[in-house]
C-alpha cells in the first residue's frame, strides 16, 4: 500500500485518467472527488463488497442446478 500526504485541494494521479482529489478535511472525515472515465467503476468499498457477495450468490450451487437442467 501506497500512503501519501495531502492537503485540501491537492491531488494523485492513478494510471493517465484517473485523478483523486482532497475536496474537503473535516475532523476525522475527508471527502475525496475521484475524476475518470465513465467506463472505470467507482464504488465504496463496502457497496462493492456486497456487490460481489450477491454476485456469489447469484451464481450459486442452485443456478448451476437449474442450468444444467435447462441444457440436458
Amino acid at each position: 500500500m501506497l500512503a501519501l500526504t495531502r492537503k485540501k485541494g491537492e491531488s494523485l494521479m492513478i494510471n493517465n485518467d484517473i485523478e483523486i482529489t482532497v475536496l474537503e478535511i473535516r475532523g476525522d472525515q475527508i471527502k475525496l472527488g475521484v475524476s475518470a472515465p465513465k467506463e472505470v467503476p467507482i464504488y465504496r468499498k463496502e457497496v462493492y463488497t456486497q456487490i460481489q457477495q450477491e454476485n456469489k450468490k447469484s451464481a450459486g450451487v442452485e443456478n448451476a442446478q437449474a442450468l444444467n437442467e435447462l441444457f440436458n
